[in-house]
């Protein structure tokens, strides 16, 4: 039986849970412009689903658990084969070099063979000490499934960790690896 206290009010939800889930969702996809369009996408799937709703738990908790599937259907399809075409890698956010590419598009091609032995081990020799100083676990997740290329499955048991926080290691360890190779690499 429905409560008064568990009934749904759409018209509240901005002021009531806006931040709150914004907040929940930044530090899973550390990104701001998705994380409010996730947020955004939640409340639109609250309204399409209210006749679902059955008041066993709060507004909130309800509209929680519609967000925590947006998030894990953006990391499945950033995943996945089809949405990795849809991907875009930023490499610089202002100056010069803004912009982004589509992941299959980005440069691949060297110019020379010898130029790539070269840069290749020096470009490895940069990366492998900026691993290293990311935090132990990130080091540790970002081996096994970039360098090692454990399934996530894998990882998840030996670490007892779930899939949504090991992409989360993932994302974070990128990002602080970019930033390493960019002051340590890039600007040579």
């Amino acid at each position: 039986m429905l409560t008064k206290k568990n009934i749904l009010n759409p018209k509240n939800w901005i002021s009531s849970h806006a931040d709150y889930l914004y907040n929940y969702t930044i530090t899973r996809v550390n990104n701001h412009d998705l994380a409010k369009d996730l947020v955004q996408e939640t409340f639109l799937a609250g309204l399409k689903a209210m006749e679902n709703f059955q008041g066993k738990s709060s507004e909130r908790t309800w509209l929680i658990s519609i967000l925590k599937r947006k998030i894990i259907d953006y990391y499945r399809k950033i995943n996945s084969t089809k949405g990795k075409a849809e991907v875009r890698m930023n490499f610089y956010t202002d100056g010069e070099n803004e912009g982004d590419w589509i992941e299959e598009r980005a440069p691949s091609d060297w110019s020379s063979e010898i130029d790539k032995s070269i840069e290749n081990d020096e470009l490895s020799i940069v990366l492998d000490k900026c691993i290293d100083h990311l935090p132990e676990k990130y080091a540790m997740v970002f081996r096994m499934k970039t360098i090692q290329q454990f399934e996530t499955e894998d990882i998840c048991k030996e670490l007892e960790i779930t899939s949504s926080n090991l992409w989360v290691i993932i994302h974070r360890a990128r990002t602080q690896l970019r930033k390493c190779m960019e002051e340590n690499w890039f600007k040579k």
